[in-house]
């Protein structure tokens, strides 16, 4: 089964959270989420952070603070996901690929649909928070 290392990180500003929206062709598509990427061969998951938000958001990641490490089997999929908090950062939050973008306040992210595996970020968030 395919398995994909993913560094995510949890773009905060002011209590609120930047998402993103997945497109509707992809794994999980239409669901929010929060912005990150695979994990290349080669690199550290702190390089791909850094990377994936540069590709994604348009921002430069200064700092990340270690919330969680999430293993998730999706049936097609198995997903490993390196979440990381991220409220130090340079440039404004900008979805780069053209899905939909929103920053929302932590206690409306319970609403909001999200792959299966995100739902325990948002209870670490959560206790990070309380």
């Amino acid at each position: 089964m395919k398995q994909v290392h993913v560094a995510v990180g949890v773009i905060v500003s002011d209590q609120a959270v930047f998402l993103t929206r997945r497109h509707a062709d992809v794994h999980q598509g239409g669901k929010w989420e929060f912005p990150g990427g695979k994990v290349e061969s080669g690199e550290s998951v702190a390089q791909a952070l850094h990377r994936e938000l540069q590709e994604e958001i348009a921002i430069d990641t200064l700092a990340g603070i270690p919330l969680i490490k999430i293993e998730h089997d999706y049936g097609d999929k198995q997903v490993i996901l390196d979440v990381f908090i991220v409220d130090q950062y340079q440039g404004e939050p900008t979805a780069q690929e053209g899905q939909e973008e929103g920053w929302f306040m932590l206690t409306d992210l319970r609403d909001l649909d999200f792959p299966e595996a995100n739902v325990k970020i948002i209870d670490a968030l959560e206790q990070y928070y309380q």
